[in-house]
C-alpha cells in the first residue's frame, strides 16, 4: 500500500499528510488552482473568437447546408464521366496511329493478315455478324415471393457480380467471337465487377438494367446459356422473385473494337 502523502487527489493535485499546518494546505491549493483558472478564462476566450469568426464567415447562411457537401456517389459518377472522355480521347488518338501505321511501311500481305488476326482476337477490331443480347434486372420495387418460395431476402432481389459474369462466361463458352457489356467492348484484361448495385467496367460506373451482346452462331449460344449451371439457378430466382432476363436475338450487329488504354505490355497468343 502506498503512501498517502504520495496519492494525488481526482483533481490531480498531490495531497499533503494530515499532520501538515492548514496555512501551508490553503498555500499550496491556492497556488494550484491558479493555472487552471487561466486556462479556464484562455478556453473561453477561444471560443468566443471561433463564434465570432463563425458568425462573421456565415452571415446569416447555414454553413452546413447539405448541398456543400461532396458525396461520394456524386464523386463516382464525375469520375466515371471523365473516364469516358478520356476514352474518346484515347480512340481518336488510337485512330489516328493507325491510319500512320497503315500507310505504306513496307509490310507484306502476310504480315498485314497476321496483324489482323491479333488485332481480332484482342479485341481492338471491330466484328460484325449473328449476335445475342441478354438483359439482366432487378426485381421491380416491392417485390415479393411468387407462391410456394420462400420470403426473399433483399440480395436475392438485385443482380450480382456472378449473375454478370455467368452471363459472360457461358457466352466465351458457347464460341462467342466477341462481347459488348452494356457499351463497352471486353479484352484480356476486362474484369466485371459489381460495387453495391452497380458495375464497374474499366473505370466506369453502370446502373441496372445490364446488357450483354456476343457476336456468334446464335443457337450454340442459346443452347450455353441453357446449360450454364449458374444461370439455371438464376432462373429459378427469376420465376421466385422476378429478377429480369431477356435474350434478344439480331440477323447481323457490329461491334466496335475496343479502345481505351490497357495495362498490359507484352502477351503471346495461345496455339491452338
Amino acid at each position: 500500500m502506498s503512501n498517502s502523502a504520495d496519492a494525488p487527489d481526482p483533481a490531480g493535485n498531490p495531497t499533503h499528510d494530515r499532520d501538515a499546518p492548514v496555512t501551508g494546505t490553503k498555500h499550496s491549493r491556492r497556488f494550484s488552482l491558479r493555472p487552471v483558472r487561466l486556462l479556464t478564462a484562455a478556453v473561453f476566450a477561444l471560443a468566443g473568437l471561433i463564434f465570432v469568426t463563425s458568425f462573421s464567415t456565415a452571415k446569416g447562411t447555414n454553413i452546413r447546408s447539405d448541398d456543400s457537401l461532396l458525396k461520394l456517389s456524386d464523386l463516382t459518377r464525375q469520375r466515371s464521366a471523365k473516364n469516358e472522355e478520356l476514352e474518346k480521347s484515347t480512340s481518336l488518338a488510337r485512330k489516328e496511329v493507325d491510319a500512320l501505321a497503315r500507310r505504306d511501311d513496307g509490310s507484306t500481305e502476310a504480315e498485314d493478315a497476321r496483324l489482323g488476326a491479333l488485332e481480332q482476337a484482342a479485341g481492338t477490331k471491330k466484328i460484325a455478324g449473328q449476335a445475342l443480347t441478354v438483359t439482366l434486372n432487378d426485381a421491380p420495387p416491392g417485390a415479393t415471393a411468387n407462391p410456394g418460395y420462400p420470403k426473399p431476402h433483399p440480395n436475392d432481389l438485385v443482380i450480382h457480380q456472378q449473375d454478370l459474369q455467368a452471363v459472360v462466361n457461358a457466352l466465351w463458352e458457347g464460341g462467342a467471337q466477341g462481347i459488348r457489356v452494356m457499351d463497352q467492348r471486353l479484352i484480356s484484361t476486362s474484369a466485371v465487377r459489381c460495387v453495391g448495385n452497380t458495375l464497374i467496367l474499366q473505370g466506369r460506373v453502370y446502373s441496372p438494367p445490364y446488357t450483354v451482346t456476343a457476336v456468334g452462331d446464335r443457337g450454340r449460344l442459346k443452347r450455353s446459356l441453357a446449360a450454364s449451371p449458374a444461370l439455371q439457378n438464376y432462373q429459378l430466382y427469376v420465376k421466385a422473385y422476378g429478377l429480369g432476363w431477356k435474350v434478344d436475338e439480331h440477323e447481323s450487329l457490329t461491334l466496335s473494337g475496343y479502345s481505351g488504354t490497357v495495362d498490359l505490355h507484352y502477351a503471346k497468343p495461345v496455339q491452338q
